[in-house]
């Protein structure tokens, strides 16, 4: 009876095997090229930035327009560009 319980626990249980290691070497990933169909601005703050959007014109509180690159890469959907 004990031998019935110690086999059907050891195959239930999962060994501990180790799975063989990949024989190839690890490719470092290239880093990406922009996405085609963008363009590269100069925001505002005088960073370049990648925007996928139309350049829209916005109002501002104070009066006027500023001009803003919009869907661009990273935190931010809209950025001021600067003139």
């Amino acid at each position: 009876m004990k031998v019935l319980l110690l086999l059907t626990l050891s195959l239930i249980t999962p060994a501990s095997r180790q799975l063989p290691q990949p024989s190839f070497s690890r490719v470092e990933e290239a880093p990406q090229p922009a996405r085609k169909g963008g363009r590269w601005y100069f925001a505002e703050n005088g960073h370049a930035v990648y925007c996928y959007g139309p350049v829209r014109f916005i109002a501002l509180p104070q009066g006027g327009l500023q001009r803003v690159a919009t869907f661009c890469q990273g935190s931010k959907p809209i950025v001021p560009l600067r003139d």
